[in-house]
């Protein structure tokens, strides 16, 4: 999991929306195959959750720092 992060803290704001929306783009297909009965490894849908977790982290930290920093 630290490798993710490592790697996702390198993208910007705007890279890190995009994968954010394919990921949940993702989720939802792989949600529907379950449903179907067609999923083959379903550790997938956790993972995406878990990623998708860590870039709204990010993407908050990076916001937070913004404002911060603007009021100094």
């Amino acid at each position: 999991m630290a490798n993710i992060v490592t790697e996702l803290r390198e993208l910007s704001n705007g890279e890190l929306a995009t994968r954010r929306r394919d990921l949940k783009e993702e989720s939802l297909n792989l949600r529907v195959q379950r449903e179907l009965g067609q999923l083959e490894n379903p550790a997938q849908i956790r993972k995406n959750r878990r990623e998708v977790a860590v870039i709204e982290t990010l993407l908050s930290e990076r916001r937070l720092q913004v404002v911060s920093e603007s009021a100094e």
